[in-house]
């Protein structure tokens, strides 16, 4: 670190809690995006509140950058390091505060995982619905209103999401929205922190709202014929007002790689949708028939059932390990994922156009969808060496990204903008962006806080 003084300041502070160690550096510099590394001068490890203010009053008072850091899972470089800044790693913040099985809310600080979370909750007969599928933090998840698999029923982090404690770049702790169902005191600042990707503040504790865990849950699969009659049918399963908690889409590249990788020994290499339904034993058989007859419409298969609770955590776990599937297939590899959405009336135009558009670059393009709420994603692995794959995708994307806004879509719907986001960005809120770094000079007149993530 160049400047003494703040190195100094900062050893003063947390002691063996910051580290200067070159491999720890480099294991805090990206998260599973498309960027080399950029190693931080250093990595602190804070465990309270307080010891969060006095580091950022530090670094306020020296200007030096700081990026939050969680679980590393972020694909659009919105925790990359900085050159000469300060990675803030959040792994010590890892406790569950209270849960109220009465009122189904519960407070956690921000590394909390949602896999940590429901193996706590599970004995109270309540669950966190948010299921992005990486093994993520909450205060990732927040920080980059991130969904899932069970959005289409459960929404988005902004709808599980009832406050925030924030400790902005001056040091300040606040404390954002309440425990209540509603409120309707003053600017609504929780949802302003969400998806901010750490730019305005540093998110250490999160109330969350809760589920109760259904009386049944019955998951399924159900091959078609072409992609295009199996995004057909999630979009009229959703028109037909079926409440289903999941409806995942694989298309057939996706699906050859994910039989292997994860061993689906009795699925086929064809378009699929992953199906799930929660509510009462007689509520799901209801809308499960629904659901079979506008498959059958479409030309889908049998209903192939998960018998088990074993069978469906590993239909799920297939679903959730389609990134890492995909970067196994070539050592040293890196994976592009786009990550459009768009409303569900234009989702069958959008994901065929997306499917033959890739064809005309002869790229192999796995590709999955959240389609219940029509966000979908092509995962394409390409050789970090080589500029010109690189460009070919990049190209590739800009023509889905224009045609998601021409669908009146969004350029992400749950990765965040981050680095890699940024020139898309300026096409989808060109006239919101003034607006945004106004917010962002009020609250962080130093530019500290993540700089150079979702707008320079």
């Amino acid at each position: 670190m160049k400047n003494s003084a703040l190195q100094n300041e900062l050893e003063n502070l947390l002691g063996e809690k910051c580290s200067f160690s070159q491999s720890v550096r480099q294991n805090y510099s990206k998260g599973e995006d498309v960027y080399d590394p950029v190693i931080p001068d250093v990595v602190l490890f804070p465990e309270t509140n307080e010891e969060i203010s006095n580091i950022l009053k530090i670094c306020n008072n020296y200007k030096a950058p700081v990026v939050p850091f969680g679980t590393a899972t972020s694909l659009e470089g919105s925790v990359l390091g900085i050159k000469n800044g300060i990675s803030l790693s959040l792994e010590k913040m890892n406790k569950i505060i209270e849960t109220n099985t009465e009122d189904f809310d519960c407070r956690v600080e921000a590394y909390v995982t949602r896999e940590q979370l429901n193996e706590n909750l599970k004995d109270k007969g309540l669950f966190f619905p948010i299921d992005p599928g990486a093994n993520a933090s909450i205060g990732g998840m927040t920080s980059t209103s991130a969904s899932g698999t069970m959005a289409v029923k459960y929404g988005t982090m902004k709808n599980v999401v009832s406050g925030l404690t924030v400790i902005l770049a001056s040091g300040e702790i606040i404390k954002t929205g309440t425990r209540t169902k509603k409120t309707s005191a003053g600017y609504n600042l929780t949802n302003l922190f969400i998806g901010s990707e750490g730019t305005l503040g540093v998110i250490s504790e999160i109330h969350l709202r809760l589920s109760p865990i259904p009386e049944s849950i019955m998951s399924a699969a159900c091959h078609f014929p072409n992609l295009e009659s199996a995004v057909l049918t999630a979009q009229e399963i959703i028109q037909y007002g079926i409440p289903i908690a999941r409806i995942e889409m694989l298309n057939k590249d996706q699906m050859e790689i994910s039989t292997e990788y994860s061993g689906l020994k009795n699925l086929e290499v064809s378009p699929t949708l992953f199906f799930e339904f929660h509510g009462s034993e007689l509520s799901n058989k209801e809308h499960i028939a629904v659901v079979e007859n506008l498959s059958n419409n479409n030309g889908g298969s049998k209903f192939k059932w998960a018998e088990s609770t074993e069978e469906r955590n590993k239909l799920w776990k297939a679903r959730h390990d389609v990134y890492y599937s995909v970067k196994s297939q070539k050592s040293n590899s890196r994976v592009y994922t786009t990550d459009v959405c768009v409303p569900i009336s234009n989702l069958v135009e959008c994901i065929t156009f997306a499917e033959n558009e890739i064809k005309k670059y002869g790229l192999k393009s796995p590709m999955v969808g959240h389609v219940g709420d029509g966000n979908f994603h092509t995962t394409i692995m390409y050789d970090p060496m080589s500029n010109k794959d690189y460009d070919l995708i990049r190209n590739f994307s800009d023509k889905l990204i224009e045609k998601a806004l021409q669908l009146d879509g969004t350029i992400t719907g749950e990765h965040g903008v981050g680095m890699h986001k940024k020139e898309y960005l300026k096409k989808q809120h060109a006239d919101n962006i003034p607006v945004m770094k106004s917010i962002k000079k009020s609250l962080d007149p130093n530019n500290i806080m993540n700089p150079g993530k979702i707008f320079d």
